[in-house]
């Protein structure tokens, strides 16, 4: 995305060149971009001149959002996901759970540096 993002006027690249530049194996990299050409971060184009550009401007994407969406849950623990979440089975009442706490308080200081930080941030 990264590589994307740099790219002068949203000009196609073609998936070879992303594989080449950034050291990505190529069927590895079919797939990511697939994944996000379906999820509407990216799309293509056919033909001469044609692969892959953003959807939409860099600015306009947050780190938060790519990470949540190729890595999944940005929390340490699924305790704490505001998206994610499921139940420690550890711990009897999260209220109380001090560990919980700090994790929620980490969650929440990267979700707020991931959230105001956009892919444009990268280049």
């Amino acid at each position: 995305m990264a590589h994307l993002a740099r790219q002068e006027s949203n000009k196609p690249v073609l998936i070879g060149q992303i594989s080449e530049t950034e050291v990505i194996p190529k069927k590895f990299l079919e797939a990511i971009l697939l994944d996000l050409k379906k999820l509407g971060f990216v799309n293509s184009k056919q033909g001469k001149g044609g692969g892959y550009y953003l959807a939409r401007d860099a600015k306009d994407i947050s780190l938060a959002s790519l990470i949540r969406v190729l890595e999944g849950p940005i929390a340490l623990l699924p305790c704490v996901s505001k998206n994610y979440y499921e139940k420690c089975d550890d711990c009897p009442n999260e209220g109380v759970c001090t560990l919980n706490k700090v994790m929620v308080e980490l969650r929440d200081s990267t979700l707020e540096i991931l959230e105001n930080k956009s892919l444009e941030s990268l280049k």
